[in-house]
């Protein structure tokens, strides 16, 4: 049976597109990011498709826009409005990863977050978290949304040098049968190595 994920993150650049191109890779997954806003000419789908060497579909997203900002204010000044009722998942008999932007709460529009949309999609979710001073209560607050709001935790990714304090803290207050996957600073040149964590993560989400 083929595995649908919701990749978000405690926060703004904690690694989301990077720990997405692993999972792609180890899945051979497709792949879709609805709301992509910056530089159009560096998407984050063509990191990911460069990275995971996939042999699945980048899916186009819902969104291009072209300011580097919250997607509520990006589409704002592109004078676009983003609705919920515009997305839906691609149709695909593959593995799908779907890349959020920011953390659950970033806004889409005046009323709807990254989080509404998670539940309209209603697909089991992958957490990326970075260490940094904060990431604690960052993490216990993504974590604890996700579980009242009834979404699944598929998997939780420590992205980034370990840090065993705030790692044990994290571990020792959530479902102890998530699994765990860790993503180490990578030269994805170097194909031994990734596709060695590749494997791991495969048998960690399929099993």
């Amino acid at each position: 049976m083929s595995k649908q994920l919701f990749v978000t993150g405690i926060g703004t650049e904690i690694g989301k597109t990077y720990c997405s191109a692993m999972l792609v890779r180890a899945l051979q997954a497709d792949y879709w990011k609805p709301v992509q806003a910056g530089d159009l000419h560096d998407l984050e789908s063509d990191k990911v498709l460069t990275w995971s060497k996939t042999s699945g579909k980048v899916h186009p997203a819902r969104y291009l826009l072209n300011t580097p900002a919250s997607p509520h204010l990006s589409a704002k000044l592109d004078e676009v409005s983003i609705q919920l009722d515009d997305f839906q998942l691609p149709k695909t008999d593959n593995h799908l990863v779907v890349e959020g932007a920011g953390g659950l709460l970033v806004p889409l529009n005046d009323k709807d977050t990254i989080l509404d949309l998670m539940l309209q999609l209603d697909i089991p979710v992958v957490v990326v978290i970075r260490h940094y001073l904060g990431s604690i209560n960052h993490s216990m607050l993504s974590l604890d949304m996700l579980k009242m709001r009834g979404l699944k935790i598929e998997a939780i990714v420590f992205n980034g040098p370990e840090h065993v304090s705030s790692e044990a803290f994290i571990l020792k207050n959530i479902d102890p049968s998530i699994p765990i996957l860790r993503m180490p600073e990578l030269d994805w040149d170097q194909e031994n190595r990734v596709n060695e964590i590749a494997s791991i993560w495969r048998d960690k989400i399929l099993k």
